[in-house]
């Protein structure tokens, strides 16, 4: 039996049989080539297929469009030198580059190289050539590194989707598994099937990373930051159990450890049948005051959770969900039913739909943003939207269109300042006016701003002034608080979201929010912490949103609480 440690994202106790996930791995059936030059032809279709994507990428970030009579990214290889001097530094550099790799620098030589004088099939020279590239990339000294092997690897990536077949993507075998990880970001999670998952095991990654939040939404046990051997094969096919509670993982345990495990696992379930007792209960304080405890969610599968443990309303709906998995934007129309059918299903229950956080570990091929040094601190959430003014208007309107439908509200994500504001509602102006002007029917709805950096807690009683309601982030205002990156596993034990400053902060804002009449509520995944309850409650935070599995254990803990005594 071996044991490892890690950091607990999610509670919960889980036995079964590892299966790893090996990101970006294709299926390459034969290594061997029949016909080497059918494989050499093979690898050119896929090359000029990826060309062509490459130059659709670059035609959309240029400034203005190539010339069509001097193409810049034309199928057959070109000096690319003189096109970055043509269009200078910018964004489409990485496409340069991406485009240079394939029309005429080393990979592509090193594939046709491979092909040829190993008699291998294209798949396998693609992958093989990746691998042998990243892995020479990685041990050079070169600040550029992390970008070089970005592009080495979504060239690759395209070329297999044409020339392989994806191999374990989303396929995770016939029965439920243990699933172990490098990493898992949003779009993959959310491509696999909740039923054939037991848990989650992740080497890097933390308990706040937006994986392990999308885990708990699926109420499935998951431990990160564990030091999962490279010799990745130790753990295929073994038996393992995840306490969840601990963030401890027993790799082929003994009788007398299972034997206990099966023991916490029953009376866990016990525990949890007990609970579904308060699902009609109200979320009220012994000495009678009402505190709402709403549902985070990102799916409409997360609806039915939300409905079913008996949550006041959606405190967050994760809207950015929608757009990852994906292979383009999603249009409006598709929005506006999607946001429809979760008003309707909650009726006069409040809705909070959070405007696209994109950016940052919530990622989509078609966003084509730039690799940044520091994403987190980069062109995400707020910043992006009002990048791409005219996605974000997409959004606004689809979100008034529902709204004649239901109870909605709107809130906005990484707001840090007055400005951002402005344009924000200028275009909210400008949307209404649009729909007013066509006849479509639509609802004033509430609007407010997630507090979830610094700046927006110091200017709190100018931003409470904008708005109808506060969220509180503490997912991210404690890492730009503490200066930490949340899903550095090297920084878990020292990643304290029970800060002083932290605690303080939160009550900055709910004194900000009630000073302008502003209800405040905790949305982060801090508000799920039962030790906290009472803090919280007598800070005098108004409401609670929680992943819909969290809601009943909150909802015992704040049915607990005389919040007259705690005064006294």
């Amino acid at each position: 039996m071996e044991i490892y440690k890690g950091a607990s994202a999610f509670a919960g106790i889980a036995i079964g049989k590892i299966r790893f996930y090996r990101k970006g791995e294709y299926q390459i059936r034969q290594h061997q080539a029949d016909d080497v030059k059918k494989e050499l032809k093979n690898f050119d279709v896929a090359r000029r297929h990826v060309m062509q994507t490459l130059k659709e990428e670059y035609d959309r970030m240029s400034e203005k469009q190539m010339d069509t009579a001097d193409p810049e990214l034309d199928m057959e290889p070109q000096p690319l030198d003189r096109i970055v001097k043509v269009n200078g530094e910018n964004g489409t550099n990485q496409i340069l580059e991406q485009a240079e790799l394939l029309g005429s620098g080393s990979f592509l030589r090193a594939v046709q190289s491979m092909i040829t004088g190993e008699k291998v099939t294209a798949a396998y020279a693609v992958q093989t050539t990746r691998d042998e590239m990243q892995s020479t990339f990685s041990r050079l000294n070169d600040p550029t590194i992390k970008e070089r092997i970005h592009n080495v690897s979504r060239i690759s990536s395209l070329l297999l989707e044409i020339l392989g077949e994806d191999e374990n993507k989303i396929d995770l075998g016939e029965e439920p598994v243990i699933l172990a990880a490098d990493a898992l970001s949003l779009a993959e999670l959310m491509e696999m099937d909740k039923e054939k998952l037991l848990g989650i095991v992740t080497r890097k990654g933390s308990a706040t990373s937006h994986a392990a939040i999308l885990a708990k939404n699926m109420d499935i046990p998951c431990v990160t930051g564990i030091g999962i051997p490279q010799s990745e094969e130790d753990w295929e096919d073994s038996i393992a159990i995840i306490d969840g509670y601990t963030g401890t993982i027993y790799l082929e345990p003994d009788n007398e450890v299972r034997k206990e495990y099966e023991i916490r696992r029953k009376a866990d379930l016990v525990e949890r049948e007990s609970l579904l007792k308060l699902k009609d209960k109200g979320d009220i304080t012994k000495d009678g005051r009402e505190v709402g405890i709403y549902a985070n969610i990102g799916s409409l599968d997360d609806l039915n959770s939300a409905l079913y443990y008996g949550a006041k309303g959606i405190g967050l709906l994760r809207s950015e969900f929608q757009y990852l998995g994906r292979e383009n934007y999603p249009g409006e129309e598709e929005l506006f039913q999607a946001y429809k059918k979760t008003a309707e299903t909650m009726g006069d229950r409040l809705v909070v739909i959070r405007t696209a956080d994109l950016g940052a570990d919530k990622q989509a091929s078609y966003l084509e943003i730039p690799v940044e040094t520091n994403p987190l601190m980069g062109n995400r959430g707020i910043r992006l939207s009002l990048d791409r003014k005219n996605l974000f208007k997409t959004q606004i309107r689809a979100i008034y269109r529902a709204s004649w439908y239901g109870n909605l509200g709107m809130m906005y994500p990484m707001i840090c300042s007055e400005e951002e504001m402005d344009e924000v509602e200028a275009l909210v102006t400008e949307v209404k006016e649009e729909l007013k002007a066509a006849g479509v029917p639509f609802k004033e709805i509430r609007t407010g701003i997630m507090m979830e950096t610094p700046a927006a807690v110091m200017i709190g009683e100018e931003l409470a002034k904008r708005v109808d309601f506060l969220g509180i982030g503490t997912n991210d205002l404690t890492q730009y608080t503490l200066a930490m990156d949340r899903q550095n596993p090297l920084l878990q034990k020292k990643y304290d979201d029970h800060h002083p400053a932290i605690l303080k902060m939160i009550k900055m804002i709910v004194d900000a929010g009630h000073a302008q009449n502003c209800k405040v509520c905790l949305c982060g995944e801090l508000a799920a912490d039962t030790r906290l309850t009472e803090t919280f409650l007598q800070m005098g935070v108004d409401a609670l949103s929680v992943v819909p599995a969290c809601i009943l254990p909150v909802r015992k803990a704040l049915r607990a609480v005389c919040i007259a005594e705690m005064r006294s």
